[in-house]
């Protein structure tokens, strides 16, 4: 593995080059782009990015732009758009490394990520094929919850910070289990999400559970699927998991499925899997795995 960095505008976005064994320059090699969900490359996307690299494949798992190693101001910014134009200069990136095989770039998104992984593909054609994994319409997940109200006290909160307030910083997730039952959040998702990123399970020094507030106006107003009737053309796989829960990837999954126009598309169902389950847990990542770089292999190549 290498630690790069390539530019994002006027910031450096640091990213892991996950190189296969016996890993040869004079060789050219497909890569895959692999997409975090609101976290950092040395989680989910990282984990999914090594097993894709002892597979043969080239894989870049990167800190989205104001998170993480990467620069960017504001800090803890959460913009769909910049995510999504993220992905296009990690693509720019590869196609600069002479051992990449430029008409042989893929796409990996996880959770969030799979949303985002989605949106850029529609209008990014240097990418060949896209998986998403429990991949989710993160704008339709806050749309579900108060938002009118959400959208209200972030208005009151930029005029404040335009007067001078210090900017407004929350968390992802409750720091514990037992803070989100103070706080009467019980859903299943939500403690499996602590159990990932709040304990030794998913926690890195760089992963600070920090969000600024006033990213929900860009994160309501996203719809990550728009258009995906029309652009959303390579081929495309879908990996959910059948325990459903109330966080929506496995719907989002069947949405996506349902409305890209892509002529060859398929869904994977990983059975006895939770959303979370599909981020690091062995059989099914393995699961997951093994039908992703099957189709990868099949879509990536040239024929």
């Amino acid at each position: 593995m290498r630690k790069v960095k390539f530019k994002n505008r006027n910031w450096d976005t640091v990213a892991h080059l996950h190189l296969p064994n016996n890993f040869d320059e004079k060789q050219n090699y497909p890569a895959i782009v692999c997409v975090h969900p609101g976290s950092m490359k040395e989680q989910t996307a990282g984990l999914y990015a090594q097993r894709l690299a002892e597979k043969g494949l080239i894989a870049l798992a990167y800190d989205a732009s104001f998170q993480g190693e990467s620069g960017g101001e504001p800090r803890y910014l959460e913009d769909p758009t910049t995510r999504v134009e993220d992905i296009r200069y990690a693509v720019d990136y590869l196609t600069t490394l002479n051992f990449i095989d430029e008409k042989c770039i893929g796409l990996l998104g996880i959770c969030a990520g799979g949303g985002y992984a989605a949106n850029a593909a529609m209008s990014e054609k240097r990418i060949k094929a896209v998986v998403t994994v429990v991949g989710t319409n993160t704008g339709r997940a806050f749309r579900e919850t108060n938002f009118l109200e959400t959208l209200k006290t972030v208005s009151s909160q930029r005029t404040m910070e335009a007067k001078g307030a210090v900017p407004r910083i929350t968390n992802w997730t409750p720091n514990s289990a037992e803070e989100a039952t103070n706080a009467g959040i019980n859903e299943l998702d939500m403690l499996e999400a602590i159990d990932y990123y709040r304990t030794s399970r998913g926690e890195h020094p760089t992963a600070n559970n920090k969000l600024l507030f006033t990213s929900m106006a860009n994160l309501i107003k996203f719809d990550a699927f728009h258009l995906a009737e029309v652009l959303l053309t390579q081929p495309l796989f879908v990996i959910v998991g059948d325990k459903v829960g109330a966080f929506g990837s496995y719907r989002d999954g069947f949405e996506l499925y349902n409305k890209a126009a892509s002529k060859s598309k398929k869904i994977h169902i990983v059975k006895g899997a939770s959303h979370y389950d599909l981020y690091d847990q062995p059989q099914a990542t393995t699961e997951a795995l093994e039908n992703l770089v099957s189709f990868f292999n099949n879509n990536l190549l040239e024929k």
